[in-house]
């Protein structure tokens, strides 16, 4: 999910639409269907997203509810899919799984005392991304004409490479990783209401006096997605600390700690699994077909997604079909 304490070291400022407008965004497509997914979960009647066989695309809703803010502010999104997981990272997704576990176990107790409410927040954590989501979701988008990139293993890495060769004007995350992954300036709160933040790189480095090796370091020792942190540092304390022995080893020396696979892990960030691909970001939905196979394939109720369809029409006259081609 990212390293939160990054909030505290990363150079963040709210950007207006009109700022980045025309920009294209590699998206973490796991990290933005995730966020949509859950809230549909949440907020909308299940028989409005299962099938006649039981099957739940909830993620069909959220996807077709999402993709309108990029459009309405002529961004051109391409969603970037997880690869295979890396094995320094299976302790935090077995994490994951248990407390989905916990949380179902949480949400069968709600229903049997009849408290709905409490079900329905419940039901939004035990989400996780199915072959009938990921399958679905990826069609819907090709009806869409949204390009689609498969990451050999990190999105958020894929999506800072893309970046950083400049295949992309931005990475797109809510989560922190794309910063130590090298992207240059990632855009977050695209699942939000209101403006954008944008996220840079450079700006975060010069604030720090770090190179990036420097921000891995510290990163590291508040604790990522592939280790914990050293007890007791937070963000403001391991700067600090690495400014004062150097580097990741000398504060590990110095306070007698030690993080597994910590080698490994660095590396990751420095020099994460991914690819250099070409994009065409010649968008044209087929907003027809995509109701279509949303409505009369999957049987997910017209009235929740009408909407949507109708604001992707509608960004299509308003920023004119030539700019998204």
């Amino acid at each position: 999910m990212g390293n939160a304490d990054l909030r505290d070291l990363a150079a963040i400022r709210d950007v207006p639409f009109a700022e980045v407008e025309g920009s294209v965004v590699a998206v973490d497509a796991h990290n933005w269907l995730y966020r949509y997914l859950t809230t549909t979960v949440k907020w909308t009647g299940a028989e409005a997203y299962t099938t006649a066989d039981g099957v739940e695309v909830a993620n069909l809703i959220g996807v077709v509810q999402g993709l309108p803010k990029f459009f309405e502010h002529d961004l051109i999104p391409v969603m970037v899919f997880d690869g295979a997981v890396t094995d320094l990272k299976a302790d935090e997704v077995a994490d994951r799984r248990e407390k989905r576990e916990q949380a179902e176990e949480r949400r069968a107790a709600a229903e049997e005392r009849g408290d709905s409410v409490e079900a329905a927040r419940l039901e939004a954590r035990t989400q996780r991304l199915t072959d009938v989501i990921q399958e679905t979701t990826r069609e819907l988008l090709r009806l869409l004409d949204v390009p689609i990139v498969e990451a050999p293993a990190e999105g958020e890495a894929q999506c800072a490479r893309m970046a950083a060769a400049g295949t992309v004007d931005h990475a797109g995350s809510e989560d922190y990783d794309t910063l130590l992954f090298g992207a240059p300036t990632t855009l977050r709160q695209l699942t939000s209401k209101g403006d954008p933040e944008l996220m840079d790189l450079e700006a975060t480095l010069d604030d720090l006096g770090f190179d990036r090796q420097g921000l891995v370091d510290a990163a590291m020792l508040c604790g990522t997605d592939f280790n914990e942190g050293v007890r007791g540092i937070g963000p403001k304390t391991a700067v600090k600390a690495v400014r004062e022995h150097g580097d990741l080893w000398g504060v590990l020396d110095a306070r007698g700690a030690e993080i597994p696979n910590a080698e490994a892990i660095r590396e990751l960030f420095m020099n994460p699994p991914a690819t250099d691909v070409s994009v065409d970001t010649a968008v044209d939905p087929d907003v027809d077909a995509a109701r279509e196979y949303v409505v009369e394939e999957w049987g997910v109720a017209a009235d929740e997604v009408e909407r949507g369809f109708e604001r992707i029409t509608e960004s299509q006259v308003q920023t004119g079909l030539d700019k998204w081609t």
